[in-house]
């Protein structure tokens, strides 16, 4: 009956069962599990999840879902009553000890967060209550000059849509452990129609800033603002404070609000501009690049303490939009909130998110460590085993680029060939379609989540020791460096699929060892997965010479981890998990960057941060004369083998998916472009061309369906047609993996 009482109660506490139970913060739940003596894989087994995810919990950085977080709620309710927190009395001073701040105090003069009665208390005034964030969790006070509650309020922007940005609710994340960075590790300075500045932070607190000039900002940052990221590694360093600032800010301080044309080109403002002057008078320098987009100001560090502070000015480009889209156009409280977010996942951004890739291999991977004191008690910096080492490194002929210095006598014109020059690139492969394919309705594309990341994971690449060169080597699968070899005999139509000979339609599948997808012609150089793949699949190989490094390690672990926890907590955020049956993951990427667009371009930041990071490995010269040195030559990052690893390993996995997906299914891919492949299908959806069983299991070894690093997503569908159509009309080479994600050609392909 529609009115049965007991179906209604029923109905009642199905609802009250979705409803999130209030859960203590994380930090208390870490406390009952300990008080208890439970380990993290006690608690995972009896609620049926991953140890990750309990860790997950007790950090912040996830919150359990239903049904697991009413069970959750009810094992720390039952804890809470065994293992009650202790009552502590409430100290009686809560300021913070002045060796925390970067920079001394000026001389004859005590950090503010060194006095012993509140701010004011001199005057009769009332000492400011501590800052609150927008998720209600405490803040340690800053000085009273420098700060004010969420609740307080504030001064009119310049820019619009300031007081609806101040009511995001800002993400989730741990209050920071070390004092000195009480207020994250960055912030937005922004300044209203009174001249009046503030500083937004990651966590919803906005800070006074007193300072009226650029130099006061500086020193401002370092002595009372606690802003920065504590070091990455135990031999690492500290994140330096960054500082945005918007264009109300810049029209502050004295800088333009947008560079002109000849200052775009150069990247920064002219030497002799008044504000550098007041730098250069405060004795406050800046580095080679000088004072561009993400300038970078700084003292010789004093007592191993360093003082620097990072500058990112949006309306000078420094978010590019093909990474940041419309960040550098949100207001300050809901930038800070994206950055923080990027600043807490990732790293603090250093400058664009190549660069900052790059920069987060080093600071996870430092090239240096404190030795052992010596004979008088002193430590001295030494090479840290496992890194890339502090000093930069000369390549291999073959991996050097054009340009090289080390290719200086080469003829003016001369075009070396693969037999020269080692040509590691992503796929860039497409053929004309089968008779039987052109009968199907639709081409339907595959996109690799995070294909360069979960390249890199388990690469064995070199590290601090030159390349070695070896004439007519035995091939060694574990040691990484370049192999001249010919690989030409190596035939598709007949290979080895696990321990199976095959045969296959040879011609309908690219080769793994050109990027082109064309079969080798003669010797070339290779990248150690490549010559290994070829073993793999069955053929014997036969090295004429090779630059091998016999220091190996697998240097990009740590990187590939904590990018991959970025991405994947992203994709949370934007209601997108882990271990989802297919159809249920299809349908939670249908639309899944308008949940949150704030999210979202964090998500495309991150991605742009892992491809980024490994082409900066072989950055090339900008300019200049052909033959000469360019900076990031003397950069010990500077590594074009460790670049042709990942890449190699990247295009040697798409084709074992690709392979593994022929054998089983007789389905062959029409178009590849990096780690998107293209399939005709009779229907519109990946699970058309992905063989899933009842039980969610699919072609071992090949593509499957997630979110995870390494596994695929819906790049786009269009029908036969359309790609017939736009071949017709601009190339029969065209690459339709190109455009399958929209289906709009603008303009004939070219390859780049």
């Amino acid at each position: 009956m529609p009115n049965d009482p007991e179906a209604l109660f029923n109905a009642v506490d199905a609802l009250l069962e979705q409803v999130a139970d209030p859960l203590p913060p994380p930090a208390e739940r870490k406390r009952l599990r300990e008080a208890a003596g439970l380990s993290q894989e006690q608690i995972a087994a009896a609620l049926k999840t991953r140890r990750e995810s309990v860790g997950n919990w007790e950090t912040g950085r996830a919150e359990p879902r239903p049904p697991k977080r009413a069970a959750y709620a009810r094992l720390l309710e039952g804890l809470a009553a065994r293992f009650p927190a202790p009552v502590t009395a409430p100290a009686p001073d809560t300021a913070v000890a002045p060796e925390a701040f970067a920079g001394p105090a000026p001389s004859g003069e005590a950090p503010p967060q060194a006095r012993t009665e509140p701010p004011g208390a001199a005057s009769g005034a009332a000492p400011k209550a501590a800052a609150t964030t927008a998720e209600g969790t405490p803040q340690r006070p800053a000085p009273a000059t420098a700060s004010r509650s969420e609740a307080a309020p504030r001064p009119a922007s310049r820019r619009p849509g300031v007081k609806k940005a101040a009511a995001r609710k800002p993400a989730a994340a741990p209050v920071a452990a070390d004092p000195r960075f009480a207020h994250g590790p960055l912030a937005v300075v922004d300044a209203d129609e009174n001249r009046q500045v503030v500083a937004y932070c990651v966590d919803g607190l906005v800070l006074d800033v007193p300072a009226r000039s650029l130099p006061a900002l500086v020193e401002w940052t370092l002595k009372e603002a606690r802003l920065g990221a504590p070091k990455l590694h135990g031999s690492g360093k500290d994140a330096d404070p960054l500082l945005v600032l918007t264009e109300a800010a810049l029209e502050r301080y004295g800088l333009p609000t947008r560079l002109s044309e000849s200052e775009r080109l150069a990247g920064r403002v002219p030497d002799g501009h008044k504000v550098l002057q007041q730098l250069e008078r405060a004795e406050w320098r800046l580095t080679k690049r000088g004072f561009g987009p993400w300038a970078r100001i700084y003292r010789p560090a004093q007592g191993g303490r360093r003082q620097c502070v990072q500058l990112c000015i949006p309306s000078w480009n420094a978010l590019d939009a093909r990474s940041w889209g419309h960040a550098a156009e949100l207001p300050p409280m809901e930038l800070a909130h994206l950055l923080g977010t990027y600043a807490r996942r990732v790293m603090t951004p250093r400058g664009s998110t190549a660069v900052t890739g790059l920069e987060l291999m080093t600071a996870l991977n430092p090239p240096t460590r404190a030795s052992e004191p010596d004979g008088t008690g002193r430590r001295h910096k030494e090479h840290r085993p496992g890194s890339l080492g502090g000093e930069p490194m000369d390549c291999a002929p073959c991996e050097a680029p054009d340009g090289h210095p080390m290719l200086a006598d080469l003829p003016r014109f001369h075009q070396r060939g693969p037999a020269e020059m080692l040509f590691e690139e992503a796929y860039d492969w497409a053929r004309e379609l089968t008779d039987e394919e052109c009968m199907k309705r639709f081409l339907v594309g595959i996109d690799v989540n995070l294909a360069f990341g979960a390249a890199a994971n388990g690469a064995v690449v070199g590290l601090a020791t030159p390349p070695v060169h070896v004439t007519a080597p035995a091939f060694d699968p574990t040691l990484p460096g370049a192999w001249l070899v010919d690989l030409s005999h190596v035939d598709l139509s007949r290979v080895l699929v696990g321990k199976q000979w095959r045969r296959l339609e040879g011609e309908l599948l690219p080769s793994p060892f050109t990027p082109t997808g064309e079969r080798p012609t003669g010797p070339a150089w290779y990248a150690t997965p490549t010559v290994a793949y070829a073993v793999e699949l069955g053929y014997d190989v036969a090295p004429l010479e090779a630059w091998v490094r016999p220091e190996k390690g697998k240097f990009l672990d740590g990187w590939y981890k904590r990018l991959r926890n970025a991405y994947v907590d992203t994709m949370g955020d934007l209601r997108v998990a882990e271990k989802l049956p297919p159809q249920e993951f299809l349908a939670s990427m249908d639309g899944y960057k308008q949940r949150d667009p704030q999210m979202a371009i964090v998500l495309d930041a991150i991605k742009s941060t892992v491809k980024g990071g490994i082409g900066k490995l072989r950055e090339r010269a900008r300019g200049g004369k052909p033959g000469q040195p360019w900076p990031a030559l003397s950069r010990p990052t500077w590594r074009p083998d460790i670049r042709a690893v990942v890449i190699s390993r990247a295009r040697v996995n798409m084709h074992r998916k690709m392979l593994s997906l022929a054998a089983a299914t007789g389905q062959y891919p029409v178009a590849i472009l990096s780690d998107c492949a293209v399939y005709a299908a009779d229907g519109p959806s990946p699970l058309d061309v992905l063989p899933y069983d009842a039980d969610g299991k699919t072609v071992p070894g090949s593509f499957r369906l997630g979110v995870s690093p390494g596994m695929v997503k819906h790049e786009g569908t269009q029908t036969v047609l359309w790609g017939e159509e736009v071949r017709e009309q601009y190339s029969p080479n065209l690459n339709l993996a190109r455009y399958i994600k929209t289906g709009e050609v603008t303009a004939q392909d070219d390859g780049e």
